[in-house]
């Protein structure tokens, strides 16, 4: 066979091929790629935000003899090297080149005030490089007398918050301890470099005071932690004292890899064991991070995201390969004449096969590896999908080219008329057919009730799904038709009755076009219903977080006249006060979150927004958490003993809690109301507001969707989303017009023979569309419907609260804009390519589309 003369004669039809399959190369090795990229910058940003504290890895020590003591900084530091030794490959390309080393003692308390008062004593080994002195440093370790005895003198500095909140000062003395004492010498104030470093959640204690409110006590302990200096630690004993050693190993996220989670988890449970075994001193050494946590809970997320993402990239996949196999039908329907001349003239099966085969890998071939070599364009790391999806592409469309031309000239000459009757399904495939439809519905149910964890194998569900949507499609379309047929006979015009006809009547490939609308409208119309269940969630999720348009939340109380200058600012429609706080149950050391507030006023003004409060009347009634229900009226230790009698049960209160033991009260209930918290209404700058409530908080809606909307796996899923609804959407416009095309031949000969009858252009654009459309009118409509049901279906199988503001996503409303204007687009485009097919068929001689003895 000559290859390149059958090349120059479907050029047209190589170039469509070419197009496709390097489009679809693209998609299949570039969008794995972006979205592996969006995984890995959501796990490092997920790791650069946490908090330090969480992911660094800490080895810990607590020692109780002084044998197990350090006293020297050089000590301290030759354990350092050791701890690094032992960590886990999979573990050291995320840790920071330097870490720092502390030794602290905990609920110290301050000689004389009763266990109110705590100093606890810490060194920092990289302090000087962290804060800024008031005054001078910590020096050298002295001595001084205390009830007749010889006691050590140790220098200190405190943050200068300590002063405010506990009264301390330069100079002051301060006697530690109930029975071995030691004397702290306050001689300078600091404060951080730079507070917001992610290093100072390790030393929170350092830089704030901490209030506690012991169990059964009504009065506030504080704790602060000083620093003093290297001569310090002399002094130090876990014999005597709350003491423990912690040298901490950085954690840089910005290495971190979303394809090594599962690594770097086993490697934490592995250090954690070697921390167990390992002997470099006396004391006994544990291992403290958050990290499991952190990369648990981003697994979850993670496996929600690609479990949408999966869906979404198979059906892609899917539909990409129907809409190449079609055009590889156009192909060889188009090589049909010379194939079979050259059988009839003696050449073999294998050669007439492979050359269909031959000409088709002449187009897809180098297309696939122009859509591959363009993947690289996309940025993240090359993923096994990225080699084997273009190789799918090619080896399917080569392989489909073989069969079809195969299965076409298996003997030369093969006539057929599959146009007079339509064919009768044999037994085997009805059986097969069955199968499908039955496996596709079980899948189904097993997803709803057990979820993708349980067994990955469901991911497979879906796509069963739509491929007995489309077969059942297949075998019922016709019947409805059949009936419409007999009605249209009925009528005095020809043509309903023969279009219909033809319709009903169509040859049993034609099927393919089905195969591959339904999939790329069901898959859409999905992504389409689960992107908007997310963002009207998220909407949700942020009026949930804040709990009103505006919320300042204020340390200490705020005064009546910054409220009154908050409610005359510009911009602000409505003002909302509370106070919030932790209040005891009864005479018993059992606590509760506590919010006063007048719901009538909260109510409208959060009016016409996704929350919604209930009713609560009377001074002294409350709103009560489900877990403290069933109590009968209790009493509450909150500026004085109010008396409640629960009114009701309230699973959350949007803005503050949504689980533990929480009330809602009136503020009529208390006393005095000492308000630090405004819900306000309006259109006015944070930062104002900000400025005008010191030592506050201000959070907004608006800033609490963004936050949930920025989150990178959250844009990943919504950004494939949207892609893969535009690129389904072409492939469907693309599989109606390729359908058309294909079916051109023997519809042009129809109209034809029927124009040698007496049939007019305007009847045979009718004919034509009546011809076309009820395949693409009923596809769609089962489509339609189908990508509509499979999110209520699937829904309770795949979590998607992690990109939701943690939220759980139910609210599946049907949009109907995006996926009616795709469904309309393709009737559309249906008609109008029935139409311009009828009017390029005007041109034609009827002697060349007629053989002799047709119009006979």
């Amino acid at each position: 066979m000559r290859i390149p003369l059958l090349a120059r004669a479907n050029a047209g039809t190589l170039a469509v091929l070419v197009a496709l399959t390097a489009v679809a190369c693209l998609l299949v090795a570039g969008l794995p790629r972006a979205t592996q990229a969006s995984f890995d910058e959501a796990l490092r940003r997920s790791l650069t935000t946490a908090p330090a504290v969480q992911t660094d890895l800490t080895v810990a020590s607590e020692p109780r003899t002084p044998e197990q003591d350090l006293h020297e900084r050089g000590q301290f530091a030759s354990h350092y090297p050791q701890w690094r030794q032992i960590v886990p490959a999979a573990l050291r390309p995320l840790l920071a080149p330097t870490g720092h080393m502390s030794a602290k003692t905990s609920r110290t308390p301050v000689a004389g005030t009763s266990g109110r008062t705590y100093i606890n004593l810490g060194w920092l080994s990289d302090a000087d490089q962290r804060v800024e002195w008031v005054g001078r440093a910590p020096g050298p370790l002295s001595t001084t007398r205390h009830e007749g005895e010889t006691i050590p003198l140790i220098e200190v500095g405190v943050v200068e918050e300590a002063v405010r909140e506990m009264g301390l000062g330069i100079g002051q003395t301060k006697v530690l301890g109930e029975s071995d004492y030691v004397a702290v010498k306050i001689v300078g104030l600091f404060k951080a470099k730079n507070p917001d470093d992610r290093y100072w959640s390790h030393h929170a204690d350092v830089l704030h005071v901490s209030r506690q409110l012991p169990p059964g006590g009504l009065d506030f302990e504080y704790h602060i932690t000083t620093v003093m200096s290297d001569a310090g630690l002399a002094a130090l004993s876990g014999e005597a004292r709350h003491l423990t050693y912690r040298w901490v190993l950085p954690l840089d996220g910005r290495a971190a890899s979303a394809l090594a989670v599962p690594d770097v988890a086993a490697a934490v449970a592995e250090l954690e064991r070697l921390m167990s075994v390992q002997v470099v001193s006396p004391s006994p050494h544990r291992l403290d991070t958050g990290l499991p946590n952190l990369l648990g809970d981003f697994s979850a997320a993670l496996a929600s995201a690609q479990t949408v993402i999966f869906l979404a990239l198979g059906g892609l996949l899917a539909v990409a390969l129907g809409v190449i196999v079609l055009g590889v039908r156009l192909l060889t329907d188009r090589m049909e004449h010379p194939l079979g001349l050259a059988r009839a003239r003696g050449g073999s099966l294998r050669q007439v096969a492979g050359a269909g085969a031959a000409l088709t890998a002449l187009a897809v071939a180098p297309a696939a590896l122009a859509g591959y070599a363009l993947s690289f364009l996309m940025p993240g790391p090359v993923l096994p999908i990225v080699h084997a999806g273009p190789a799918v592409v090619v080896v399917t469309a080569v392989v489909f080219a073989a069969v079809r031309v195969s299965l076409a000239h298996r003997t030369p000459l093969h006539e057929r008329r599959d146009d007079v009757a339509a064919a009768r399904p044999s037994a085997r495939r009805v059986t097969l057919e069955v199968l499908v439809v039955g496996l596709a519905l079980a899948g189904a149910y097993l997803l709803r009730e057990r979820g993708l964890s349980q067994d990955p194998f469901l991911l497979l569900v879906p796509v069963a799904l739509t491929l007995a949507a489309a077969l059942i499609t297949l075998r019922c379309y016709p019947y409805p038709l059949r009936l419409l047929v007999r009605l249209a006979g009925r009528s005095r015009s020809a043509v309903p009755f023969l279009g219909l006809t033809r319709a009903a009547r169509a040859r049993s490939a034609s099927g393919l076009p089905v195969l591959i609308l339904l999939p790329a409208l069901a898959v859409s119309v999905f992504a389409t219903v689960i992107s908007s269940g997310i963002a009207s969630t998220q909407v949700r999720a942020s009026w949930q977080q804040v709990g009103a348009p505006i919320k300042v939340t204020s340390v200490g109380e705020i005064q009546a006249s910054v409220i009154e200058k908050v409610r005359a600012t510009d911009g602000v429609e409505q003002v909302v006060v509370a106070q919030t706080g932790r209040v005891q149950l009864a005479d018993v050391p059992e606590w509760a979150a506590a919010i006063a507030v007048d719901m009538a006023q909260w109510q409208r003004l959060v009016a016409g927004t996704p929350i919604s409060l209930p009713t609560l009347s009377g001074d002294t009634s409350a709103l009560v958490s489900p877990e403290l229900w069933g109590r009968g009226a209790f009493e509450i230790g909150w500026l004085g003993r109010p008396r409640l009698t629960p009114q009701g049960v309230i699973d959350s209160v949007p803005g503050f809690w949504s689980s533990g033991k929480f009330i809602v009260m009136s503020p009529s209930a208390l006393p005095r109301l000492e308000v630090n918290t405004l819900l306000i209404k309006g259109d006015v700058p944070l930062a104002e507001l900000a400025r005008m409530v010191p030592a506050s908080t201000v959070d907004s809606q608006e800033r609490a969707l963004a936050v949930i909307r920025e989150d990178p796996l959250t844009g990943a899923v919504r950004s494939t989303l949207i892609v893969v609804t535009v690129a389904l959407g072409l492939y469907a416009l693309v599989a109606v017009v390729l359908s058309l095309v294909v079916g051109a031949a023997d519809r042009a000969r129809a109209v034809s023979f029927l124009r040698t009858l007496g049939l007019s252009e305007r009847q045979a654009r009718r004919l034509t569309v009546l011809e076309v459309l009820p395949m693409v009118l009923v596809t769609s409509l089962v489509g339609l419907g189908l990508g509509f049901g499979l999110p209520a279906a699937l829904g309770p199988g795949v979590d998607l609260s992690a990109y939701a503001g943690d939220l759980p996503v139910g609210d599946y409303s049907p949009d109907l804009v995006t996926p009616g204007a795709l469904a309309a687009g393709l009737i559309v485009a249906a008609a109008l390519g029935a139409y311009a097919h009828t009017a390029i068929g005007r041109r034609r001689n009827l002697g060349a589309v007629l053989r002799v003895g047709d119009s006979t």
